[in-house]
């Protein structure tokens, strides 16, 4: 399977913030920019009219834009952003430094801000990849759920260190994800239009 992932277009308001499930805005150009590379680049490669997006407004708003052009649109809870618990949305500055300095030493097992690891973020992004049928998917999404994802589209774990970790793909950016058929597959739940 593969799935065609564009990072969301660059949020209002967000520079200098620790931005996980925060739900922050983005400008109407940007969004419609965005769909119409995505209507573009399904309408050259003959793909369906289908967009998976998560809850968030910043992936989310595009959907919609791509909805009232003909598109299905599909909201999929599983492709929000890593949750950083108390630290979402604060600037990085304020969070303390040996809470950093916690979760640089425990990478993959520490929960940020008491929110989710990478282990619980990996079992996220694989269960979802697994309910997709064996056919190409468009899919907006964010930065770290797409390194996850590419993660494991290598055949790649977890990261125990931080310096491990990818760098986050541009806004506005497309990833072609070859998705491993080995992926178990679990019931997937029906989907919700946006």
């Amino acid at each position: 399977m593969t799935l065609y992932i564009w990072r969301h277009p660059k949020p209002l308001h967000a520079a200098g913030l620790c931005l996980g499930q925060t739900d922050v805005g983005v400008e109407q150009r940007k969004l419609r920019r965005l769909a119409n590379q995505i209507q573009g680049f399904a309408r050259r490669h003959r793909l369906p009219k289908e967009v998976w997006v998560s809850p968030l407004q910043r992936s989310r708003g595009v959907g919609t834009i791509l909805a009232q052009r003909g598109f299905r649109c599909n909201l999929a809870p599983a492709l929000a952003e890593v949750n950083f618990g108390h630290w979402d949305g604060r600037p990085w500055q304020q969070i303390p430094r040996a809470e950093i300095d916690a979760w640089c030493e425990r990478f993959a097992d520490h929960a940020p801000g008491g929110g989710e690891n990478l282990h619980q973020l990996f079992a996220r992004v694989e269960g979802w990849l697994a309910t997709l049928e064996n056919q190409p998917r468009l899919a907006v999404g964010h930065a770290g759920w797409i390194n996850a994802a590419r993660l494991l589209a290598a055949g790649r774990g977890v990261p125990t260190q931080a310096g491990d970790w990818p760098r986050p793909v541009a806004y506005r950016a497309l990833s072609v994800l070859t998705i491993p058929a080995a992926l178990p597959a679990p019931v997937p739940p029906p989907p919700v239009s946006c």
